[in-house]
Order: structure tokens, then C-alpha cells, then sequence
């Protein structure tokens, strides 16, 4: 997993009041949950220096540095505003060598299907998968290879298994498929009346 330096300062004012201020400074409030003590760490990050974290596919493991005190910590939560889609608020969990992590990984699909061979159209339905795992042993992306899926076919999560991850998906939900194109359907239709 890739890593991300990211800077904090603590905030003394919380609730909305402290928030309210915080993004008054072009502050984006934050909480660092998880840590050895039960209370949550209230800190305020710039909308500048988490934009490349927050607006891209990748996930990362942030080193996230508070007032000198550096944790390192995953992304859990975004709030967005409903109408001008500005950042509200941002939740980090903390991680540790010996506490599995719940999140979710960007899927790959590998190869070319049969079944867009034969004319059929390849959708992604699944574009990330949720996974329990010691964060050391999550990779960047998870690898399908879809070479042998033929037309009309699905590949559910309950097919997928990856070494060390526990995939917390519905089983029967589908992570990818080809459809029947009206072309292929007319191709298959024209074979068959030979």
C-alpha cells in the first residue's frame, strides 16, 4: 500500500461551533478514531493538502502527523456538503500490526473475456471490494483475471478468494460480467439457423 505524509493541528473547540470556525479558516475538521485510549483525536487539516488522498481511486496508508505526534492511519469516512460538494468533515482509523482493518480495494480485471471475443460487452459492476485484513497484507488493487469468462456470464464475489484478505461482499453479488449485445445476439441467432 502506498503511503501519505499529511499534517494536522489539534483542535481545542469542538462540536459544531469549533467546526463551524475551523472551515471558516478553509480548515477541513478531522477525527483520528482507534487509537490505544477510547477518546476520539480532534485535529483540522487543509482542503489543499488532502485533495490528492481524497480524489483518486488509490488508497492509502496515511502518516498522519498531529502537533508532532505521528500515527499511522487509513481513511474511513468523507462528509461532502450536499450542494457544493465542498468537504465537511474527514474520519481516519488508526491501524496497528495486530488489529485486522475493514476497507475497501480498487478491482483490476485482467485479460480478454471470451465472451467480448464472441462480441458480447464487458461491464465492471463491482468497482471496489470491502476486505478484513492485517493492514500490512492489503494490496494496492485486487487482480481478477477474466480470460475465460464467456458471454452471458457473471463472476460473483463468492468465486473470488485473494491470500490473506477476508472478503466481507454479499457472496452472490456480481463483480463483473459480459452482456449479450444486440450484434452478438443476431450473430448467434444467424449460427444457429445454419
Amino acid at each position: 500500500m502506498k503511503s501519505f505524509e499529511l499534517n494536522g493541528s489539534a483542535r481545542t473547540i469542538l462540536g459544531k461551533k469549533g467546526a463551524k470556525a475551523a472551515r471558516k479558516e478553509n480548515l477541513i475538521p478531522a477525527v483520528l478514531y482507534g487509537g490505544e485510549s477510547t477518546e476520539a483525536k480532534h485535529f483540522s487539516v487543509s482542503e489543499s493538502s488532502v485533495r490528492n488522498l481524497i480524489y483518486t481511486p488509490e488508497i492509502y496508508l496515511v502518516n498522519l502527523s498531529v502537533d508532532g505526534q505521528v500515527v499511522t492511519a487509513i481513511l474511513k469516512d468523507i462528509q461532502f456538503h450536499p450542494v457544493t460538494d465542498n468537504i465537511l468533515h474527514i474520519d481516519f482509523l488508526q491501524v496497528f500490526d495486530n488489529k485486522p482493518i475493514v476497507i475497501e480495494v480498487p478491482v483490476v480485471l485482467e485479460g480478454l473475456a471470451e465472451g467480448v471475443k464472441a462480441g458480447g460487452k464487458l461491464s465492471l459492476d463491482t468497482r471496489k471490494l470491502k476486505v478484513r485484513a492485517m493492514y500490512k497484507d492489503i494490496p494496492e488493487k485486487l487482480h481478477v483475471n477474466i480470460e475465460h469468462l464467456a458471454l452471458g456470464k457473471s463472476i460473483q464475489v463468492g468465486e473470488l478468494s485473494f491470500d490473506g484478505l477476508e472478503l466481507l461482499n454479499a457472496k452472490n453479488s456480481v463483480v463483473c460480467r459480459v452482456q449479450l449485445t444486440r450484434a452478438a445476439r443476431g450473430l448467434a441467432a444467424k449460427n444457429a439457423g445454419k
